[in-house]
């Protein structure tokens, strides 16, 4: 069956449903890598997932400091936010390149 411009709608669906299926995969396992940041010279350290999850916070003793609490404060959301960014950048490389395969503009 050929739709406009010759194009075999068949083929299309199945290319469409096996990128589905590589990005499902792709998916399940960034959900399962992860990636480490840490801020204040290694004091704190974030784990993410690849898929953006937040698994693990460390903070060592000597940077809890009971009067500049807003130091800690500062080296976490730095450490998660340089987390989530090497987790959206894993994702980026690894389905980047998905979109391409059918050659079809705005997927």
């Amino acid at each position: 069956m050929s739709g406009p411009g010759g194009m075999d709608i068949n083929k299309m669906m199945k290319q469409v449903q096996q990128m589905q299926a590589d990005m499902a995969r792709v998916q399940e396992e960034l959900a399962n890598e992860t990636v480490e940041a840490s801020a204040g010279g290694g004091v704190v350290t974030v784990t993410a997932t690849g898929s953006g999850e937040i698994k693990a916070i460390k903070i060592a003793p000597e940077a809890i400091d009971p009067d500049d609490p807003e130091l800690l404060a500062d080296m976490i959301l730095g450490a998660v936010n340089e987390a989530l960014r090497s987790a959206n950048d894993l994702a980026q490389s690894r389905l980047g390149g998905m979109a391409g395969g059918l050659g079809l503009p705005g997927l």
